[in-house]
């Protein structure tokens, strides 16, 4: 019989989930400029614990942060033009006239307008503008080496191959030849100083931020996929880490079966990893991944943490993720070396899905709280797991993550019995939908309540996230300020109080 390691019991205590792209702003995009800072006082106010985000790291294929050139790196379109104005890398007259949309985020414009600054920005800083800033730079491109120089010199070759993905690249490039490599090292210094440079803006304008929202007794809980883009510096720099035939192609993808979220499942197309190849290393790559995700926010949501004791394998090619095949997972290894090296393991499991026994086992093994979504409570009967009263402390309770509508889509488009379910569990006629969801994960024993923006701010539809299955159209939308209005937030903050969740977090 499993045992299973509980934490010192944490305070109950809650918070919200945005991404910082959605952050509002005069430049297109959420950014970690003056609107960040306003909205961890707006945290404050609401007497919020924690900040939930995405993946920070550099977005490629549908501009999806779960799709992303590099597990180490950060988003260099999330570089507030503002704090460069102030360390006078940009002048006022840099930002022109551009006009964006307020509450969304077009992405193609917006990247060609912030890589065209960035890249002033650099210029300047090589013609000897803010030279302060130049030990700092130095020190963090040698304390980062060890994953920002594949980076680097991989985001400047795929400058030179029209941003295409590294397996259309040329042989040499493609197998990272060491003639090549070193060929590539010097004619593309510049371009590969640029790469460095746009990751010690982003680090060192995340980390004030995170400074300013811990001195203010909020907490940032982060997220790791638990898969890589197969588009990414890792899978180009290490493939002796992932399941690649000899041409460097994946043998088999990632994804999931069908569930509630796709009748079809769900093809990410991510390289699975070499498991055997990555215990033989002591799972030294994924000791460097945790270590660089615990250096930039306090808690850790562990993507699909199902698939570390079983994965869906689907054949290369497969045009959804129906024909597959479950395959172990290292399990129990991989989370007792991560226990064996950091002091903690402040992770939430991400353990929606197919849940098997063996996943629980594993969670509660290691003491991790899991995840319940309210949107999925209703419809089956009084024994569905999501269900408040079948709570568990050691969870995380939601209204909804970003990949679901908002609590107003979920409940104006949902069956008719799970509506009625709703209703007379909540002993409300449904008007308010998005608050009584909200007031019923707050209610709950789970020690973390979690809610969207959108649901705080009773948004329908058109504020959703993120579409499971879509390759287009997700991830861009953003709040303005005006919506975020005193009321709200102190709406909020009686419900955190009336409920016992206004008590900060412990320090890990």
């Amino acid at each position: 019989m499993t045992t299973e390691a509980r934490p010192a019991r944490p305070e109950r205590s809650a918070g919200i989930l945005l991404h910082p792209t959605s952050l509002p702003g005069p430049h297109g995009i959420g950014d970690l400029g003056p609107a960040a800072f306003a909205w961890v006082d707006a945290l404050t106010q609401a007497k919020q614990s924690w900040w939930q985000i995405l993946p920070l790291g550099p977005t490629g294929f549908g501009d999806s942060p779960y799709q992303s050139f590099s597990a180490f790196a950060g988003n260099p379109y999330l570089i507030s033009p503002q704090r460069l104005i102030e360390d006078g890398l940009l002048d006022a007259a840099d930002l022109g006239a551009a006009s964006f949309p307020p509450n969304r985020v077009d992405f193609g414009p917006v990247i060609e307008f912030k890589n065209q600054l960035l890249a002033r920005a650099w210029e300047r800083f090589q013609s000897g503008r803010s030279a302060a800033l130049k030990p700092i730079f130095e020190r963090f491109a040698h304390d980062e080496a060890g994953w920002l120089n594949d980076y680097a010199l991989f985001m400047a070759i795929k400058d030179t191959q029209h941003g295409h993905s590294w397996m259309d690249w040329p042989d040499a490039a493609r197998l990272r030849q060491a003639d090549y490599v070193k060929k590539a090292k010097s004619e593309l210094v510049r371009t590969i100083g640029l790469h460095q440079f746009r990751q010690f803006l982003f680090f060192r304008q995340w980390e004030s931020v995170k400074a300013y929202a811990n001195e203010r007794g909020v907490k940032i809980i982060g997220d790791i996929p638990i898969f890589v883009s197969g588009d990414s510096a890792e899978v180009w720099a290490n493939p002796q880490f992932f399941a690649l035939d000899r041409d460097r192609r994946p043998k088999y993808v990632a994804g999931v079966p069908p569930d509630y979220f796709s009748a079809t499942g769900q093809l990410w197309g991510n390289p699975h990893y070499d498991w055997e190849a990555m215990e033989k290393s002591d799972f030294a790559w994924w000791i460097a991944r945790f270590r660089s995700t615990f250096k930039m926010v306090d808690m850790v949501r562990l993507d699909h943490f199902r698939g570390f004791e079983a994965y869906w394998e689907i054949p290369a090619g497969s045009p959804n993720a129906i024909k597959g095949r479950w395959v172990k997972g290292p399990g129990r290894a991989l989370m007792q070396t991560m226990k064996d090296t950091f002091s903690s393991l402040p992770i939430i499991a991400e353990d929606l899905g197919v849940i098997t026994p063996e996943v629980d086992a594993l969670r509660r093994e290691f003491g991790l709280p899991g995840m319940r979504i309210l949107q999925f409570a209703f419809g089956e009967g009084a024994n569905n797991r999501f269900l408040p009263h079948n709570h568990d402390t050691n969870t995380v309770v939601y209204t909804g993550t970003h990949d679901n509508d908002t609590t107003w889509g979920w409940f104006r488009t949902a069956p008719e019995h799970e509506r009625d379910h709703a209703r007379r569990y909540l002993a409300r006629d449904g008007s308010d939908a998005a608050w009584d969801l909200l007031r019923l994960a707050w209610a709950s024993c789970a020690d973390y309540a979690i809610v969207p923006l959108q649901d705080v701010l009773n948004l329908g539809t058109e504020a959703r996230m993120n579409f499971p299955g879509r390759s287009e159209g997700n991830w861009g939308w953003r709040y303005q300020a005006n919506q975020l209005n005193p009321w709200i937030l102190d709406r909020l903050a009686d419900l955190t109080q009336l409920y016992g969740r206004d008590k900060k977090p412990r320090a890990a």
